[in-house]
């Protein structure tokens, strides 16, 4: 079937990099009459909007108020009945949308992820996209999924308005796209993954600062979703059960260091900790090495960084929520 798209993309400061994604939009292999793109400037203080405006494109501008309402405001303007999300940091490849919109030949599929790809140089943002290569495994195994992220998203308009669009309480782009997700699933809704819907992916982080920093943040605002759906945080399509079991023995490890100082079982608990941690690691070292031998054995180390920088977000997340 051939639908009408809308493919809706936020900027806030993005001047470098939002003409690459404008021009791979602009080439798809897809009618040029049955899509528009939209382009919603969430109150840049660059450039952004003057490179945009270069391409033949639907064009808003609105107070810096976040990519969840600068989405939303996308859907509002919207035409086609498909819409379609990415993000000012990412290059659709040509036959992106033909593949996103694919899923919705079944009448009963109301979302469709898609998948990324990277090509950044650094061992940090390799781990990065290592670490999507795993959940985007688990998902190809799922029927329906509960997570659809908005760096590759589509969407029946209708439905998405329905709902009301992403929550624009979120006020960055972290974990609105999940709670949207979960509050589908529990609905009812069909999601699908779809791994030849690509776009490379210019920003995954490349410093231990910035991917610590943004896993924190994840961490933080996972926790306030989780509140308001309990059930997902024990399991979902998208997150390996061993990171939260890794976070688990590295919280576990760190309190028990003080205590081997005055018990042996406090020693004997670290240990156990540092050993079952490692075990966990395996399945994605495995992965790694199948797929970037460098970054495969850099696994375990990377994984302590996350499991610290997740674990710490989460007990932030958990007394913030708790006390609002």
């Amino acid at each position: 079937m051939s639908y009408n798209v809308s493919v809706i993309v936020p900027a806030y400061n993005a001047e470098k990099i939002i003409g690459q994604c404008l021009q791979a939009l602009k080439q798809q292999n897809y009618p040029s009459e049955s899509y528009e793109i939209i382009l919603v400037n969430d109150g840049s203080r660059d450039e952004t909007g003057k490179v945009a405006q270069n391409f033949n494109i639907k064009y808003f501008w609105q107070g810096n108020q976040g990519p969840a309402t600068a989405r939303n405001k996308g859907a509002k303007e919207a035409k086609g009945e498909i819409i379609l999300f990415t993000d000012s940091d990412c290059v659709p490849d040509p036959n992106w949308i033909k593949e996103m919109i694919a899923p919705f030949n079944d009448q009963n599929v109301m979302a469709v992820k898609g998948a990324y790809r990277n090509k950044q140089k650094s061992i940090v943002a390799r781990f990065a996209q290592l670490e999507f290569e795993e959940r985007f495994e688990m998902l190809k195994k799922a029927e329906s999924i509960d997570m659809v992220d908005t760096y590759s998203a589509g969407f029946r308009k209708e439905t998405f308005l329905q709902l009301g669009g992403f929550d624009t309480s979120f006020p960055v782009a972290n974990n609105e796209d999940t709670e949207l997700s979960y509050r589908m699933s529990k609905m009812g809704y069909k999601m699908v993954f779809n791994p030849n819907a690509i776009v490379v992916h210019l920003g995954h982080p490349d410093s231990i600062k910035r991917y610590t920093r943004l896993k924190f943040w994840r961490g933080y605002w996972r926790m306030v979703v989780y509140k308001k759906f309990p059930d997902k945080m024990l399991k979902d399509t998208y997150t390996p059960q061993t990171l939260k079991l890794q976070i688990l023995f590295l919280l576990i490890f760190l309190a028990s260091i003080p205590l081997s100082v005055f018990f042996i079982a406090g020693l004997y608990t670290a240990v156990a900790s540092v050993i079952f941690f490692f075990l966990l690691s395996l399945p994605l070292m495995k992965l790694g090495i199948r797929k970037d031998c460098i970054i495969g054995l850099c696994v375990p180390f990377l994984l302590v960084l996350r499991a610290g920088a997740l674990g710490f977000g989460m007990l932030w997340g958990m007394v913030r929520t708790r006390f609002k």
